[in-house]
């Protein structure tokens, strides 16, 4: 995997009080994340108005003959919301979770502009656009500190996560792009696809990721991934999609391969062999995107971005000649490994519901 896994006293940064640097403080909009739906008049129609004058009864007008009444307000919009969902599935679905009272998730079945058009695919308008979505995730475990990222999915601080990142975690931390530090707190997990929902305590006025639509990525594409390899918050890679639906096999088990050998990596299988060390015999695989963007420890979380600043994947596990003697041979081979987005969308209900498998 590619979280960084530190020993107790390695090479640490100070951790503070959880409360964000005064060099870095701001200032958040009070707005609640879901505004109401307007308020009633002041006084109740068919009474008196505001001078106290009673109106005038309206004339009823004649209702068409052979016609239906329709709904009205927020039934008709749910229900309209909740049958285009169910045609379309996916990302859209997330709208009818969003009118019935969730924090607002930036999703889209197709592809958006997050960068403006004229600048599609330029790596410096990706970073620029995305970076301030992409959090440092620091769990504290029993034997020592785990370090990976995490993509803001809600102004409101949910942020999605690998399960292997958190696993085991007695306490949470992270820091977004600007500096602000925030504890967090485990919402749900789901070890079977390696995901996890974590909520940043206070946060609020953040910016949200636009997830995209992973089925649409073709092998060749171009992609940036942005994360916090060895605690380097906010590091930029690029390179392209190498291949599609890859067979990963993790482990599901929070202490198998957990520091193994000191070098930060969680053990993985694909094509038949094992990385990073053994999986054990709890594991579970699923279908992944395959890029040679470099990944490190400390990715692991992280977002897999396309051209036009969706996030379309999120970094999961990667070969590292880091075990090597050899140090030249040591860092990304070119070999790593994204959760789709379309399975975190799936997922993110049943982590919204507190699930913890």
């Amino acid at each position: 995997m590619t979280e960084s896994f530190r020993r107790s006293g390695e090479y640490e940064y100070p951790q503070g009080d959880g409360q964000t640097p005064s060099a870095y403080r701001q200032q958040h909009a009070s707005t609640p994340v879901n505004p109401e739906w307007p308020p009633p008049p002041a006084y109740a129609p068919g009474y008196a108005d505001a001078s106290g004058a009673p109106p005038a009864p309206p004339a009823p007008a004649p209702a068409p003959a052979g016609k239906k009444r329709t709904a009205k307000g927020p039934v008709a919009l749910l229900a309209a919301v909740a049958i285009a969902a169910a045609a379309v599935g996916g990302g859209t679905a997330f709208a009818f979770q969003e009118l019935t009272g969730k924090d607002t998730v930036a999703s889209s079945s197709t592809s958006t502009n997050v960068v403006p058009a004229s600048q599609r695919g330029s790596v410096a308008a990706i970073a620029k656009a995305v970076s301030p979505s992409v959090v440092e995730i620091t769990a504290t475990l029993s034997n020592g500190t785990s370090t990976g990222s995490g993509v803001i999915i809600s102004s409101g601080g949910e942020v999605v996560t690998n399960n292997h990142v958190i696993a085991g975690a007695t306490s949470i931390k992270a820091r977004t792009s600007d500096g602000s530090s925030y504890t967090a707190q485990v919402v749900g997990t789901d070890s079977s696809k390696d995901l996890a929902l974590v909520k940043l305590r206070g946060a609020s006025g953040l910016k949200a990721a636009a997830l995209g639509d992973s089925s649409g990525v073709t092998v060749g594409d171009q992609v940036v991934a942005i994360g916090s390899p060895e605690g380097l918050t906010g590091t930029v890679t690029s390179g392209i999609v190498s291949a599609l639906n890859r067979d990963v096999t993790v482990s599901t088990d929070e202490n198998q391969g957990q520091g193994q050998g000191g070098d930060g990596q969680w053990p993985f299988q694909f094509g038949g062999r094992q990385f990073n060390g053994d999986t054990g015999s709890s594991t579970t695989t699923y279908k992944a995107i395959q890029t040679d963007a470099s990944l490190n420890p400390g990715n692991s979380g992280g977002a897999l971005i396309d051209s036009a600043g969706n996030v379309i994947g999120i970094n999961s596990a990667m070969y590292s000649a880091a075990a090597s003697s050899d140090s030249s041979n040591a860092g990304s081979v070119g070999l790593g490994f994204a959760i789709p987005v379309n399975t975190v969308k799936s997922d993110l209900a049943k982590l919204r519901s507190g699930s913890q498998s």
